[in-house]
Parts: structure tokens; sequence; C-alpha cells
């Protein structure tokens, strides 16, 4: 199932302040725009937010699709460069918006191919469970578009949001989608970060979410603990 504009403008209203003290109605449009399709909200360990189609099972998958991962920054923010007030171009934004899609997918990558339980396929199949992340309100506090020479003091590197649905590769059918905010910081502390710095962090972030999803996979295989 592809996530309509309408579902998207839902989650990315509601994510923006989802993870604090958000009014009522924005936690009902959150649980409207997660559990559509039939989906009951579950806890998973690790994960903010996890939606479920009752008695649906990862059992039957043993091969996973991953998706290319699609980037959006967040809506409230337009990113500046660093030390400067002066906007990124939009050549700069997607120089940015695409190495993070190719740090989380290498990260999903990498988590699933430590093991051989698992086979990463670029086609549908009977056993082939399809995973497609988002990343929905990306923000960063020093986006670095140079060649990472300069460094820049900060509490947190940033903030970005997990959307990811899990489906059947050959039906589209939804089984789990899930949402996860992470915040980049370093326990209140200020350091230093440029490019290499905040890919660091962002595969730091995407590792975890990828970690979850092969747990996730493992205990409905009853591979491990």
């Amino acid at each position: 199932m592809k996530m309509t504009d309408t579902l998207k403008a839902a989650c990315l209203l509601a994510l923006t302040v989802a993870f604090t003290s958000s009014p009522a109605a924005t936690n009902k449009e959150l649980d409207q725009a997660l559990s559509r399709g039939g989906l009951k909200k579950i806890e998973v360990e690790g994960l903010d937010l996890a939606y479920a189609r009752p008695g649906a099972s990862l059992a039957a998958y043993k091969r996973v699709q991953l998706e290319p991962v699609q980037v959006e920054f967040r809506k409230s923010k337009d990113p500046a460069r660093t030390g400067s007030a002066v906007k990124l171009s939009s050549e700069e934004r997607e120089r940015i918006r695409a190495n993070m899609a190719r740090v989380v997918h290498e990260e999903f990558l990498k988590e699933l191919q430590k093991s051989s339980n698992y086979q990463v396929t670029s086609e549908p199949g009977a056993d082939v469970l399809r995973v497609k992340p988002r990343v929905l309100d990306l923000y960063m506090n020093a986006p670095d578009v140079g060649p990472a020479r300069s460094r820049t003091l900060v509490s947190s590197a940033g903030e970005m949001t997990l959307v990811a649905d899990l489906a059947d590769s050959r039906s589209g059918q939804v089984l789990a989608r899930v949402a996860d905010q992470r915040d980049a910081s370093k326990g209140g502390r200020m350091y230093l970060v440029n490019g290499k710095v905040n890919e660091e962090e962002a595969r730091k972030i995407a590792g975890g979410w990828a970690q979850i999803l092969r747990k996730a996979l493992d205990k409905a295989h009853g591979i491990g603990s």
C-alpha cells in the first residue's frame, strides 16, 4: 500500500509534536494515520509507536525486499548553511536528502545481511516481506554541504523520524506500520559536528531501527531469544 498525500500530511503534522505533550486532536490524527488499513496499536520494545494487522505474522517471510528510502525535511524548518542565515539551495537540500536515504538504506541492508537467515531481494514473492522506510521529519542543526572541514558546537546533531510499512510483497497488504523519533544528542553535552559526524550519527540511528526489524523477524521465526 502506498502512502497517500493525505496520510503523509497527517503523519507530518502529527509527528512534529507526537512525542511531546501534543493536543488530543493531534494524537487522534496520528492514530488514524498509522492505523489506516485496519491496523491496531501494539507495543514493540524500542519503538515509540507500532501498529499491526490483527492475526498477522511475519513467520512466513524468509526474504526481504527493501524499497528505496524516502526522506523529507521538517516542514517547520527551512535548512540554512551552518553558521549562516543563507538557506540551502535546492541542489544542496537534494544532496543531503540523497545522502540520508543512502545511509538509512545501507544500514538496513547491513543489519539484515549480518545473518544468513534472511535474503535481501529486489523481486516480490510468496515468502518476501516488503519494507518501505521513510524519514519524514529530518532536522539537522548543522547541515554540512561542503568538504566537511568546518565544525559546529551543538548539543544535538539533529532529529529524524522513521515511518515504515511492512507489507506482503505480492498482495501489497500492510502487516505492520511503525513510527519512531530519534534525537542524535550526547546526554546534554555539547560536541562538535561536521558532515562526517552527521553521517555517523545518522548511521547509529538507522542501525538501531534496522536491528529492531531484524529482531522482530528473528522472534517470528523462533531464532535466538
